[in-house]
């Protein structure tokens, strides 16, 4: 599911960098990649994933092209870095990120609920110290799910 949004935006702003034309912009890629492929026959099951996370995948995109031409103009602190690469289909590892406004949640049972997902079972090492703002899911060669919670403490 990932490879996918993050290819298509890499190859659109490959191209219009090979064609010497500005690149698409944060609003024109969200409607050309998620929601007019959602009506083609080959990309309808994008349809079942929930928004936020093709969204997001985009996000990622965006911020790779970011600093790939703030590192080329010097802008940049660190190292130069070479322009996102496409993601390998061979790759097994999956990952979806869920910000605040994903509309997922922890209900009372302890469960995590996440949208298109529904309740997933988790094991808490402890209670949380304040509502998560954001969580990641990362899923391991062995098909173990990791997820992480981002909080905000004071």
């Amino acid at each position: 599911m990932r490879p996918c949004r993050v290819n298509d935006a890499v190859r659109a702003r490959e191209d219009a960098r090979k064609a010497a034309q500005p690149f698409p912009t944060v609003g024109e890629l969200p409607r050309k990649l998620i929601t007019e492929a959602k009506q083609t026959a080959s990309r309808s099951w994008l349809g079942e994933v929930s928004a936020v996370v093709l969204q997001q995948s985009l996000r990622d995109a965006e911020k790779a092209y970011r600093n790939f031409v703030a590192s080329l103009k010097g802008t940049r602190e660190g190292a130069r870095i070479g322009p996102p690469r496409f993601k390998s289909r061979k790759d097994v590892r999956q990952s979806i990120r869920f910000t605040a406004n994903g509309r997922w949640s922890i209900i009372d049972s302890g469960r995590l609920n996440l949208p298109k997902i529904g309740a997933v079972k988790v094991k808490w090492p402890r209670t949380l110290p304040t509502t998560p703002r954001t969580t990641s899911e990362t899923q391991s060669p062995g098909l173990t799910w990791w997820f992480t919670l981002r909080l905000r403490t004071r």
